[in-house]
């Protein structure tokens, strides 16, 4: 056995990554790529053996898997391995995409494909994607476990036989719902009486027969159906064998009635579906309120939201927080509600008494928000848009350590944004000044990273407002 380093204690440390990959340069790349990321790469295996070896032993969060390996078990062999004994997200890497390697590859269930060359935020988003989809996965698997114990108590259908498959038993919820009576079920032949199905294609499954032919003393499937006489039911199906010694002497056959399950996570995903898109929604009108009386910036938030986000990403920040700052971004200017429109548009420069007026914005979007309740603190990253380092802002006056980091990312976009684009009172400026203006702040009044980050992801990656 390879001595392999020890899983770490779980902590909220950036992703583990598996990295499998026969060419050894390759495998270089890709570690240095994913660690100049932020992610935490665990192992580098060269073959399908030592790749199995090091996700039992190491549990990573994700595996970045080559298709093409050295030795007898190629990607899609190994991962379909793995996927077997534990549950982790494989990323296949390839420079090949004919139609039967990702015919194979799907069985597998992979939670994304990177062909070969790819670029770094290509990387990047896949991952994230992979991670965020299989912790929804499991999510959902977790549900689905609190629903079928909560069922429980409403009794299960089980059904014995002998050695051959002949009934010696049935109890009265399996009577039921196999809508036969025990007598007419006693001594028949299980696998002539009771009809099980694929729950998808309907095609006819011998359960005792694959059974009898497992190595295994119990076996749980949980996608199945089972025919009767006027209906078909989804059911989960737990089987035993009973045993003295080393001889089997008969079968305990569990049916679980699992439709209401079905029908439960079909009701939670559709509420959730219908939850997220309120939210949304709600966001949105909010934020299209407050613009309503300034046509004259019509999309300043949205734009903002935007650049906000991609400097949050350009930071590693957590998908989560990268949202919670979209959001933010998007409702930052929602207490300009209650500045007159004549101010807001006012094509000459503000009187102090008329710029007194605007500042009192972020105190009142904070007012607007802080009694939603969102999973984060929308409204306090509102009140601290126009916070600065030195303590020079408003409406507080906080210096640097009690601005949250969130704050500061808006308020370098919404520099940038702002003079970047039209104002009643001027043209746009463009960007060039708009950089200007946060370099000459940097580290006084903006925070130092987030303006190297906006710096460059406006020169290096070819930004512009509505990409």
């Amino acid at each position: 056995m390879i001595p392999y380093p020890e899983k770490p204690e779980a902590s909220n440390q950036m992703p583990r990554v598996l990295i499998v990959e026969d060419e050894a340069i390759v495998a270089l790349d890709i570690k240095s790529r994913l660690v100049a990321l932020g992610y935490i790469v665990v192992g580098i295996a060269s073959n399908g053996i030592t790749a199995i070896e090091m996700a039992l032993h190491l549990a990573p969060d994700l595996i970045l898997m080559d298709i093409m390996l050295e030795g007898d078990l190629d990607g899609i062999d190994a991962a379909k391995a793995i996927s077997g004994d534990c549950s982790i997200p494989v990323i296949y890497i390839t420079a090949y995409a004919d139609n039967e390697t990702l015919k194979r590859a799907k069985i597998t269930e992979p939670f994304g494909y990177i062909i070969k060359p790819f670029e770094d935020r290509e990387l990047n988003l896949t991952i994230e994607i992979a991670l965020y989809k299989h912790k929804t996965e499991c999510s959902l698997k977790e549900n689905r476990r609190w629903l079928k114990t909560t069922f429980e108590s409403i009794g299960d259908a089980v059904i014995t036989t002998d050695q051959n498959g002949i009934i010696k038993s049935v109890n009265k919820t399996a009577s039921l719902m196999l809508e036969s009576s025990p007598e007419d079920l006693f001594a028949k032949n299980f696998s002539e009486e009771i009809n099980m199905v694929d729950s998808s294609t309907f095609k006819p499954i011998s359960l005792l027969t694959n059974f009898r032919s497992e190595p295994e003393k119990t076996l749980l499937i949980e996608n199945i159906a089972l025919k009767t006489k006027t209906k078909t039911i989804p059911v989960s199906v737990n089987i035993s064998k009973i045993q003295d010694k080393n001889i089997i002497m008969g079968t305990v056959i569990i049916f679980r009635d699992i439709s209401q399950i079905k029908e439960s996570e079909v009701a939670l995903k559709n509420s959730l579906k219908r939850l997220r898109r309120t939210f949304d929604e709600t966001v949105a009108a909010l934020a299209t309120m407050s613009e309503k009386r300034d046509p004259y910036t019509s999309g300043h938030q949205q734009r903002v939201a935007e650049l906000a986000s991609r400097i949050a990403a350009k930071l590693h920040l957590p998908v989560e927080k990268i949202h919670c700052i979209k959001i933010a971004g998007i409702l930052h200017d929602v207490g300009k509600i209650s500045i007159p429109a004549e101010i807001l548009s006012k094509p000459t420069r503000l009187t102090d008494l008329e710029m007194s007026l605007v500042k009192t914005h972020p105190e009142i979007g904070y007012e607007i928000l802080k009694g939603i309740s969102f999973p984060w603190p929308v409204a306090d990253i509102v009140r601290q848009h126009h916070e600065r380092l030195d303590g020079t802002g408003y409406p507080d006056g906080l210096s640097e350590k009690l601005i949250l980091p969130e704050s500061k990312i808006i308020a370098v976009a919404d520099v940038v944004e702002a003079m970047s684009s039209h104002r009643p009172y001027r043209p746009a400026l463009g960007f060039g000044k708009a950089i200007a203006e946060i370099v000459k702040g940097r580290g006084i009044i903006y925070d130092a990273d987030v303006v190297d980050a906006c710096i460059d992801i406006i020169e290096n990656e070819t930004f512009s407002f509505g990409q």
